[in-house]
């Protein structure tokens, strides 16, 4: 019966294994990624704030979006770390692709210790660091045009008063605040009050 039934409907057998894959819903994060297991993938930015269907292989993670794959990853197992595709960001982030946190804190530390520690909270107070490495690119550059000793100053300056941007530090260069002494508040004489017995009644 086989051979003279089955034999000639029989079709090949795939040329690849099968495999296995799980499907996920996910909606894309306003930094243009997706997250799948506590690790980020980008998508097109323009689709921030969607809902994305993704598949999830061993090696592969696919994104689609009405039917069509926009995104194709290779699975990484570094948890809470970023895979990200030039071309799905902005313009006005395309220029910064090559930056990442640990070069800027780097090239902070160069400077001085109040730098270093302006440009960590520079990154660490945003959602996203990425959001802040134009103002902690601009704060390094003003050491080509004051000095490393004057940003250092300028810097610390800054943690004082909390004011953590690079307007704010730009601001106390161009100013000179950096090179002005500490204002030191006055002491203010006690008002006077009976139960103030005051220097004289100790002798």
């Amino acid at each position: 019966m086989f051979d003279e039934v089955e034999r000639s409907q029989l079709k090949p057998l795939p040329s690849t294994p099968f495999e296995y894959a799980e499907w996920k819903v996910a909606k894309v994060h306003p930094d243009y990624h997706v997250d799948v297991d506590k690790t980020f993938y980008s998508v097109p930015h323009g689709l921030i704030g969607r809902r994305v269907d993704i598949r999830l292989t061993y090696r592969a993670v696919e994104i689609f979006f009405d039917h069509k794959r926009i995104a194709c990853h290779i699975r990484s197992s570094q948890r809470g770390g970023h895979i990200t595709v030039n071309e799905h960001m902005p313009k006005s982030h395309q220029r910064y692709a090559n930056t990442t946190p640990h070069t800027l804190r780097k090239e902070a530390a160069k400077v001085g210790t109040n730098t270093a520690i302006f440009i960590e909270r520079l990154l660490s107070d945003r959602p996203h660091p990425e959001q802040g490495y134009r103002s902690a690119q601009g704060v390094l550059s003003l050491a080509r045009r004051y000095e490393s000793d004057r940003l250092e100053l300028a810097c610390e300056r800054a943690l004082i008063i909390n004011a953590l941007s690079y307007s704010s530090v730009a601001n106390i260069l161009k100013s000179g605040l950096d090179q002005a002494p500490p204002a030191s508040e006055a002491v203010k004489p006690a008002p006077p009050h009976g139960n103030i017995r005051g220097k004289n009644y100790y002798q």
